[in-house]
């Protein structure tokens, strides 16, 4: 599926990568993602596509996007817009699909092979256009969740289709235990 000679690029979901990644189990380790990807071919650029809660004052994913950023991966960010739906629920929104495909058009006169980590059937369109443009799209995702992560017409479109838990042994680590408040009335072990 993958040449070492051939230029590629990662376009992370991430948002989207999160959600597969926790349905099946596991959290992803972003060192050992790239260290894969530089090993099967000339990785030309890491995107990492997320939106963040601007007005808050620790976002959980902070730390994430401030180590991405500083471990080789062009991070792309915008705030996510807060709104209270129509049964007073809050909701954040934070759609990055158009910041993604931007990217993959303007670099894909400079690759051969581009990896969409995502399973949103949006992004159809975007792989036809790359193939047209003689790049091929290999697509990682999930259909082993329930219910499956990616979309039917997404993953037909796709030159391959990388089954997400397939790559769980080469990039994944075992989720983190939520901290808990708790866990400070607690005394230390002995």
């Amino acid at each position: 599926m993958f040449y070492k000679d051939e230029r590629l690029a990662l376009f992370i979901d991430g948002s989207n990568l999160y959600a597969a990644a926790k349905a099946l189990g596991f959290d992803i380790d972003y060192k050992l993602l790239r260290q894969e990807f530089e090993r099967r071919g000339k990785l030309l650029r890491a995107f990492y596509y997320t939106a963040l809660l601007e007005n808050e004052e620790y976002s959980p994913i902070r730390p994430l996007v401030d180590w991405l950023n500083y471990n080789g991966y062009a991070m792309v960010t915008k705030p996510a817009k807060e709104y209270t739906d129509s049964l007073g629920r809050r909701k954040v929104k934070g759609n990055m699909d158009i910041e993604l495909a931007v990217d993959a058009m303007e670099l894909a006169p400079r690759l051969d092979h581009a990896v969409l980590f995502s399973g949103d059937g949006d992004f159809r369109p975007l792989v036809e256009s790359l193939q047209r443009q003689g790049v091929r799209v290999s697509v990682v995702s999930t259909i082993r969740s329930q219910p499956p992560m990616i979309a039917d017409e997404l993953r037909r479109q796709a030159d391959n289709f990388i089954e997400l838990d397939a790559l769980r042994d080469v990039i994944g680590r075992p989720p983190r235990e939520p901290r808990s408040d708790r866990d400070e009335d607690l005394p230390p072990e002995a």
